[in-house]
């Protein structure tokens, strides 16, 4: 038997079937604080009875991590380009998290932080990593992203991409699907 904490449920996964431990009618009438108690509760014992059957537990991705000199700035900056609220706000962490929920951005204070550069050039600070963003429209996201914040990348790669940079200089993509 496998067992993994998905969609807020504990999902126990059998050979021929999947089923939700749902959970009873009354505890929906909890307040949040009490749900995220719940939610804990599931994922603990969503991994206890993985770990009886020999496997790890389930995982799940919350966040991407921007490291930044001001992880309040940079916040705002994608607050504003896609629209998700602030979630905890802290001098040297904040993080944004989508409104239906799924992984989110946080932002972190790197006293030491080196803008990366695009492209990447041998002996310059290479980008770990970047963000790809789906949008309707090229021409209307690349509006809304330099209204935002952001510059618009000299090197673009790809006709149907469009790279820019956020204010501390890590690259990201839009992209039309």
């Amino acid at each position: 038997m496998i067992v993994e904490f998905r969609d807020g449920k504990i999902w126990r996964d059998t050979r021929y079937y999947a089923e939700p431990f749902e959970a009873p009618a009354w505890r929906a009438q909890w307040s949040s604080g009490w749900r995220n108690l719940a939610a804990r509760r599931a994922r603990a014992a969503a991994r206890r009875l993985s770990e009886a059957d020999g496997r790890i537990g389930a995982m799940e991705l919350t966040a991407t991590v921007l490291d930044a000199p001001d992880p309040r700035a940079l916040a705002e900056f994608y607050h504003r380009l896609l629209g998700w609220p602030v979630g905890r706000d802290e001098p040297d962490w904040v993080t944004l998290r989508p409104p239906g929920g799924g992984a989110g951005l946080s932002f972190q204070r790197e006293s030491i932080f080196a803008r990366p550069t695009w492209p990447a050039a041998p002996g310059e600070q290479q980008m770990m990593m970047h963000l790809d963003i789906e949008v309707d429209d090229l021409e209307t996201a690349g509006a809304r992203a330099v209204a935002a914040g952001a510059a618009l990348a000299d090197f673009q790669p790809q006709d149907d991409v469009r790279v820019y940079l956020d204010p501390a200089g890590h690259p990201f993509c839009l992209w039309a699907g």
